[in-house]
């Protein structure tokens, strides 16, 4: 398990009541299919643009109360059960409308120069999921919608740290390049790093590239007990030149990601509230999430946010944990 940007949908959950799964199916399906056309395949951006907005047109179809669309048309499959999921539960317009938007600044930005610019994005990109599960549930209060966004932001966020490698591929940066400047650095340090990774990869037991990722190394071996940076870097004597200076800048990126993982911590414990609040499956449902979510923080913690080498996923043995601290 890795925290992903959609798979925070509970789809498959035997947690989820069986009167939800289908609506969920069915908003999963809008979201996931309107994602892929945002970031997959080979298409340019004004194509993608362009069937973002044959998205658009549709949902505004649904608030006018007349969806028509051919059988044939692509987005018959995803809206015709879609808007029966809005009638249904009475669902408002303006989360997908915000999903769209994110969708659709997916593929025109590429950098974000503050705090007050990613958190917007997260707004448009996070936070409409937590409102349309909430209305499902017929809880959407402003408490309740707060503590949410609050959740989904650190979600978000999380996902963002995990794979800044991953997104650098992509041509994405999500860290905020004032953040950067702050350490004095930029985002040739994340070019440099990643062209390092890719020189030096690392196979797990079975001899495959671990995460999918052809310089991951693995994760265990990553998170064993490792000496202080400053311990490795002095070991054959004072550091000169271009060394010195790479570990300078390997120095403000521990601190840089250390502040972006204590942000992201903050997010998930602050709207902790909520899943205590929420009763029966849906509370402890969120509870999962969130601890998820806290305990891929405390891996890239243990990884000294080397998320070039090594993406931290969740494994087997670290849901017995996460069960663990959900029903404490």
């Amino acid at each position: 398990m890795a925290v992903d940007h959609y798979e925070n949908f509970p789809v498959a959950s035997l947690l989820l009541p069986r009167r939800l799964r289908t609506p969920v199916k069915n908003l999963y399906r809008f979201a996931r299919s309107a994602d892929d056309i945002a970031d997959e395949g080979d298409a340019q951006p004004s194509q993608r643009l362009a069937l973002l907005g044959s998205y658009r047109d549709a949902l505004q179809q649904i608030g006018q109360g007349r969806l028509q669309l051919a059988p044939d048309d692509p987005r018959h499959a995803v809206f015709e059960p879609l808007a029966q999921t809005i009638r249904q539960h009475a669902l408002p317009l303006q989360p997908f409308f915000d999903l769209l938007s994110a969708f659709e600044q997916d593929v025109i930005t590429t950098r974000y120069d503050n705090d007050v610019a990613l958190f917007d994005y997260c707004r448009r990109s996070a936070n409409p999921v937590g409102h349309l599960m909430l209305h499902l549930y017929e809880a959407a209060t402003r408490d309740n919608l707060a503590h949410s966004d609050a959740i989904c932001t650190g979600l978000q966020l999380t996902n963002f740290w995990q794979d800044v490698a991953i997104d650098w591929g992509k041509e994405r940066v999500y860290l905020p390049l004032a953040r950067l400047k702050q350490h004095g650095l930029g985002t040739d340090y994340i070019q440099a790093r990643c062209l390092s990774a890719l020189h030096t990869p690392s196979t797990n037991a079975s001899g495959l590239p671990e995460n999918s990722h052809p310089s991951y190394a693995p994760i265990d071996a990553a998170l064993q007990p490792q000496p202080p940076l400053e311990a490795t870097t002095s070991a054959h004597g004072p550091l000169v030149g271009a060394q010195q200076s790479t570990t300078r800048a390997d120095h403000a990126w521990q601190a840089l990601m250390r502040a972006q993982v204590a942000q992201a911590r903050e997010q998930l414990l602050s709207g902790l509230p909520l899943a205590h609040r929420l009763p029966g499956r849906i509370g402890f449902e969120l509870k999962l999430v969130v601890q998820g979510g806290l305990r891929i923080l405390e891996r890239l913690d243990q990884l000294h946010y080397d998320i070039f080498t090594h993406r931290p996923t969740l494994k087997k043995r670290d849901w017995a944990l996460m069960v663990w601290r959900a029903w404490r």
